[in-house]
């Protein structure tokens, strides 16, 4: 019996140093490190000229970040057991690593493609990515409105456009599709006005009624509401954190203000 409890403790101290080694600055740092020289590799592995000469080298690098990514998810597993799992960067690194290591055979050789994806791990290793993503996942509810109140304008643009010009210009109007396609690459501003909204005007002089208001609304007004919405968000996860911070803070010097009263009772009652 005290054999199994000594067991029991230093499994619980050996979990105990692990936990405080992947929570060091050090560690992740270190990590960070790793993910950055093997997208790097794996990046030099599109260069013929680059694998001829490095080739074997960058194989070899490229093994070995894989090893130092299974030990880290290792002694994270080992340290928090299930509770891994119940951290959403945990399980997305897990899912990014797991990839990597199936063969990358002929059945999965898309995989080789995707080992790229490691590189995200960037995004899960450094505080201020993840900051960023989670103001993103914060502003899907207000994106969707935003997309659903583009997606009407450019339905409505699309029917239009195609009943207008879509005998004269059957190549840019001339179906729902084309006329979706079209109205999109005029609202990224790439070639729409000698590319597109010139032709046009030389048959139909008064299209530029159609396609100026089309430009403003969606251009200038429903994609500035995407870069507001996501800015609100973030800026609405940083002060969460940051009001986080202080209550932790508070916590803390409550703690130590109780403990100095404790003190100064005790040394009285002594005195």
């Amino acid at each position: 019996m005290p054999a199994e409890v000594n067991l029991s403790q230093g499994s619980a101290t050996l979990r105990q140093r692990a936990q405080a080694l992947v929570e060091t600055r050090r560690f992740e740092h270190a990590i960070t490190a790793v993910i950055v020289v093997n997208a790097i590799g794996l990046g030099l592995e599109t260069s013929p000229d680059m694998m001829a000469r490095f080739g074997d080298a960058i194989r070899l690098v490229d093994r070995a970040a894989i090893a130092i990514f299974v030990v880290e998810l290792a002694l994270k597993l080992f340290a928090y057991r299930l509770r891994f799992f119940r951290n959403g960067w945990n399980v997305f690194d897990f899912v990014i690593v797991s990839v990597a290591l199936v063969p990358a055979s002929q059945q999965f050789a898309v995989l080789r493609a995707l080992r790229i994806l490691r590189a995200l791990r960037l995004v899960s290793v450094v505080p201020s990515m993840r900051k960023v993503i989670v103001g993103l996942f914060s502003a899907i509810p207000s994106i969707g409105t935003v997309i659903v109140m583009l997606s009407l304008l450019f339905y409505i643009s699309a029917v239009m456009a195609t009943k207008l010009f879509g005998a004269a210009f059957p190549e840019w109007f001339g179906s729902f599709g084309a006329s979706l396609y079209s109205l999109f690459q005029i609202m990224t501003l790439e070639s729409w006005s000698m590319g597109i909204v010139r032709p046009v005007m030389e048959e139909f002089p008064h299209a530029w009624a159609f396609f100026v208001p089309f430009i403003l609304l969606t251009s200038f007004i429903v994609l500035n509401l995407f870069i507001g919405v996501i800015v609100n968000a973030m800026s609405e996860a940083t002060d969460e954190e940051a009001h986080d911070e202080r209550e932790e803070i508070l916590r803390e010097l409550r703690a130590l203000g109780d403990e100095v009263r404790a003190l100064r009772a005790a040394t009285e009652k002594d005195g």
